[in-house]
């Protein structure tokens, strides 16, 4: 059964909801319910095993808890003699039976179902004689991992989310990140570590995502480790404020033998779960555009008082976009170079890329890891890729491990035309990456090239075939045939430096009546002309111009009289992403204009003298 029949079945429980609870509130029933029943398929096959050795332990007086760890074969167990199946053998006691077997797991799988709340839903469904229904509705549901894979759970959980938000007029995409996302991303981080990926080397890494959600960037990151190299092991670190998404996380790193530890809840910004720690690979998809003041005075508090001992030491940006702060988050995060360093992933909304001027927050935190040579990719994506927003999104790759030949280079790759339509829209989703897609972006990073697609047109300017994605080496000199040459540039290569600029606040006098300078009476400005704050200006100077002369060529021939106030001189960073890809079109000739208009209007023509015959 795919994950979107399972989802769909799972949703039927629904039609039994209907009435006694809201539309918004589904969710709180059915998603504890899949959980539960998961676990339970998946402790079936050693239940027996389990309670024998239960019984058996116990009546030693000793601790039995290392023993059934063993015997159930995961990171959990449950003691009670019941099940979901067994549940429906004795009606008139669902509710104490159904509590008595929540009771049997072991805490960390407990927490799951204090997370949802799930005693309160248990009560609801008892009073509304809906609670046997629902059991039985779940207990003819096969959840078995041979039935059902991590992978395609993951997913029916994502898909639950997506339609219990929708319904509820929440925001899904604050829950997850779509998967073909994540595998890029992924694809991304691994693609230079040949010692990770080679099949034999029984490395351990570490992967955290400060933003987990339901776990899907961890799960992922897993899955690509284990294809490559099924030696290879990597733990797995998280953080998640949702406590619904954060109990499907736990209950996900359970069932996959993780440290469900290592899988904290809370805001990350205003109490990092994971102080202290860093690791070899990150990912993070936090919320776009959503402002921090909640946590405003902690995170304050820390940019003041610790500076960079802490996390926010490069600035803050405004309070109405908090995502820069998961990046700089992140890069507190970062294991040291010398001890292996670090990579890491993190999705954020156009706006991180040139908000704010020199000496702003943005501009500061971007100026730090531009200048500190942390940044090695930015990969714009589609529109309309989230659940939840159409905007343009942008996948940043952060090192401080970086190969010599990225050394003090950032690439910029344009994948905004490489996408498919969706069968079905889902929420403002209409686009997906299909996997040629991925493997063309993962090509163009590990290639470390400038690539374009390149069209041939004929002398009519149509096309004559597909456009070819092609490296500047490889790229025709002329079209064949007299035609010409259509190149829109996909990958671009830019020095750190190309981004950064020197502001400088250009003077010009105040005058009298008699249009002569005002000269200052006192303090720094005597007998100097006092500036026109009317006339005042800036510029943007390029850090590899020299200011002087960008001056002396560019503003001295327009206003003689202009002076640079140093104390007002600002170093800024910002990646004009769009500008840098932008191909112009010229605009078609007046007589070509003139033909389409004369075509248009006779056909008009003959369209009113067919009504009028």
């Amino acid at each position: 059964m795919n994950h979107q029949a399972l989802s769909s079945f799972i949703w039927s429980v629904a039609d039994l909801l209907r009435g006694d609870f809201k539309q918004s509130e589904y969710g709180r029933v059915i998603l504890p319910f899949t959980v539960l029943r998961r676990l339970d398929c998946v402790l079936a096959a050693t239940k027996p095993a389990v309670l024998a050795e239960f019984a058996a332990r116990t009546a030693a007086g000793l601790n039995p808890e290392p023993f059934l760890l063993r015997k159930a074969g995961q990171s959990f167990f449950n003691t009670s003699s019941l099940d979901l199946v067994t549940l429906l053998g004795d009606q008139d006691h669902v509710r104490q039976n159904l509590y008595a077997y929540i009771q049997g797991f072991s805490p960390a799988a407990r927490d799951i179902f204090e997370r949802f709340d799930f005693h309160t839903q248990v009560e609801r469904l008892a009073k509304a004689d809906l609670l046997y229904l629902v059991v039985e509705k779940f207990a003819n549901i096969d959840l078995h991992p041979e039935r059902v894979d991590n992978a395609s759970m993951g997913a029916v959980f994502e898909e639950l989310i997506r339609k219990f938000a929708e319904i509820s007029n929440e925001t899904a995409g604050e829950h997850f990140t779509p998967r073909e996302v994540i595998r890029l991303m992924v694809n991304l981080l691994f693609i230079e570590d040949d010692d990770v990926l080679t099949p034999g080397n029984s490395v351990v890494r570490t992967v955290y995502d400060p933003t987990a959600g339901t776990g899907g960037m961890l799960s992922v990151a897993g899955e690509y480790l284990l294809e490559h190299n099924p030696q290879a092991r990597l733990t797995m670190f998280g953080q998640e404020l949702n406590d619904e998404s954060y109990a499907i996380c736990k209950a996900d790193m359970l069932i996959k033998g993780q440290d469900v530890g290592n899988i904290v809840a809370g805001n990350t910004l205003s109490d990092d779960g994971h102080g202290g720690r860093q690791f070899d690979y990150m990912l993070s998809n936090p919320p776009f555009g959503v402002e921090w003041k909640k946590v405003e005075r902690a995170v304050r508090l820390e940019h003041e008082q610790r500076g960079f001992d802490g996390r926010f030491g490069p600035g803050l940006p405004r309070v109405s976009d908090g995502s820069l702060l998961f990046l700089m988050h992140l890069l507190a995060k970062m294991r040291p170079a010398q001890d292996g360093g670090s990579r890491f992933g993190i999705v954020l909304n156009g706006s991180p890329l040139f908000t704010g001027g020199a000496g702003s927050g943005e501009s500061e935190i971007r100026r730090y890891v531009l200048e500190n040579d942390l940044v090695e990719a930015i990969v714009g994506l589609p529109t309309d890729m989230f659940y939840n927003t159409g905007i343009a999104t942008y996948v940043w790759i952060l090192s401080n491990k970086k190969p010599a030949d990225r050394r003090g280079l950032v690439q910029l790759i344009d994948a905004g035309s490489f996408w498919q339509k969706m069968r079905k829209s889902l929420g403002s989703k209409r686009k997906e990456m299909s996997e040629a897609h991925i493997e063309q972006v993962t090509r163009l990073f590990g290639g470390f090239a400038e690539a374009e697609l390149v069209t041939v047109l004929d002398a009519a300017g149509q096309a004559l075939g597909e456009a070819q994605l092609v490296t500047g080496a490889d790229i025709p000199p002329v079209a064949p045939d007299g035609g010409r040459l259509k190149r829109v540039p996909v990958a671009r290569i830019f020095r750190n430096e190309d981004f950064g600029y020197t502001t400088i606040t250009v003077e010009r006098p105040l005058r009298d009546a008699q249009g002569q300078p005002v000269l200052g009476a006192k303090g720094k400005l005597k007998g100097k002309p006092q500036p026109d704050s009317a006339l005042r200006d800036t510029e943007n100077v390029p850090l590899s111009d020299d200011v002087r002369a960008y001056f002396e060529r560019e503003v001295l021939p327009h206003a003689p009289d202009a002076w640079i106030d140093p104390e007002k001189t600002k170093v800024g960073y910002e990646i004009p992403f769009n500008r840098h890809f932008y191909v112009f079109e010229p605009p078609r000739s007046l007589a070509e204009i003139d033909a389409d208009l004369k075509r248009s209007t006779d056909r008009i023509k003959a369209m009113i003298e067919g009504l009028s015959a």
